[in-house]
């Protein structure tokens, strides 16, 4: 099991570590999402759960927006430069955003965030892509999923205690972890990535994502997984605060969860299944298996034990699903085309981001949690049918080698 572990650690460069390393810090800050349907649905903020939704899918209208100017100036200016300003001006809006409490002002800043956040995304990714090589991309993405995990897991737990404290704590914290995150990348993370060459960017405009037709099928079945998968951040936690009557530190246990099970099991999976398959395959069954998590809710009887086995069922299709993800977009770009890939990838969760909580917070609105779990499960099978599809059916052509 050491040997295990240690192999699939190995080969990865200094810089991808200190990229994850990045990600830990900015990650363990990572409390107001997790709580903000509570938070905006508390008495003393006074909004419905319609309103926190729609304030979710504020943030979704941001993400895509932001997706598609980082993908277009990680292109332009490197992703070092990219991910220095994002992270330093999303850290100032996380603390401004907690002094807000008029609804359109909330929104308006909520937008904002999510535009300057979300535009670390490709600049992120890209950056991973250029600090790995071929043979241990999927590995690589899953260091930094593993970071981001560990991160999130402390973020969840600690942000539980201090929702319980006071909820204006949770904005301080992001906002300065953000600002910290900054400062290391700005400090031990050289400036690779520069503009392309001309003769890159003149085949950007001929190999680029928007023309992509295998690609563009590829985020369709992404936006319908990702739109299921995030009720888990959003309409999930009030689920198991109004049903089961959970404590905010309970719920945040929960997170925990999700987190821990990725960092000790992803990497050693990844390493044992990388290569062995088309990335497609995994995706299908990662998707499926999500899709029983959320209808499980409703075939399971109503307890925490069933919750916490539902999240169980959810991070296994998660770990399946997610690093080859972002191996397949990986595969089809060249240097110069990396950013608009990674921004349009960006877009396709950012647009979920929108559709999914929204959405989910509507149905649960006004017709209950139970409809709300059998269409989100039925959307996951219909997303994992389109990859199967597409595995099927889309030829698996990448760029000419000469080009990466």
């Amino acid at each position: 099991m050491l040997t295990l572990y240690r192999d699939a650690y190995s080969g990865l460069s200094k810089n991808t570590w200190l990229l994850s390393l990045v990600m830990l810090v900015n990650r363990s800050g990572t409390m107001v999402i997790p709580f903000m349907t509570i938070y905006l649905t508390r008495p003393s903020m006074g909004f419905s759960i319609a309103q926190a939704g729609a304030v979710i899918g504020v943030a979704g209208l941001g993400s895509v927006c932001g997706g598609f100017l980082g993908g277009r100036m990680t292109d332009r200016f490197g992703f070092h430069r990219v991910q220095v300003v994002t992270l330093a001006g999303g850290g100032i809006l996380f603390l401004v955003l907690g002094q807000m409490r008029s609804y359109p002002l909330i929104c308006g800043c909520v937008f904002l965030l999510n535009v300057v956040n979300d535009s670390f995304r490709p600049a992120n990714s890209t950056a991973i892509a250029a600090y790995s090589k071929e043979e241990n991309r999927t590995r690589s993405y899953s260091l930094n999923r593993l970071a981001i995990n560990l991160g999130w897991a402390l973020g969840g737990a600690v942000g539980g205690i201090l929702a319980s404290i006071n909820y204006h704590l949770l904005f301080w914290v992001d906002g300065c972890t953000n600002l910290f995150a900054a400062v290391l990348i700005s400090r031990f993370l050289g400036r690779a990535s520069v503009t392309p060459p001309a003769e890159q960017q003149r085949a950007a405009t001929e190999q680029t994502a928007y023309r992509d037709k295998v690609y563009l099928w590829f985020i369709g079945c992404t936006i319908l997984f990702a739109s299921s998968f995030f009720q888990l951040f959003s309409v999930l936690p009030v689920y198991y605060k109004r049903t089961l009557h959970m404590p905010e530190y309970m719920i945040g246990l929960l997170m925990t969860l999700n987190g821990l099970i990725i960092a000790v099991f992803e990497m050693i999976l990844v390493f044992r299944l990388e290569g062995r398959r088309e990335n497609l395959h995994y995706i299908f069954y990662g998707a499926m298996v999500v899709g029983v998590a959320y209808l499980m809710l409703n075939i399971l009887p109503l307890s925490v034990a069933a919750a916490f086995f539902c999240m169980i069922l959810m991070t296994l299709g998660e770990i399946l699903a997610m690093p080859f993800m972002n191996s397949f977009w990986v595969s089809r770009t060249t240097h110069a085309t990396r950013g608009q890939y990674a921004g349009l990838y960006t877009i396709a969760w950012s647009t979920a981001q929108v559709v999914g909580p929204s959405g989910g917070a509507e149905i649960a609105d006004h017709v209950g949690f139970r409809p709300l779990w059998w269409v989100v499960g039925g959307v996951c099978f219909l997303s994992a049918i389109g990859f199967r599809w597409l595995k099927q059916s889309g030829p698996q052509v990448r760029w000419p080698k000469a080009n990466h």
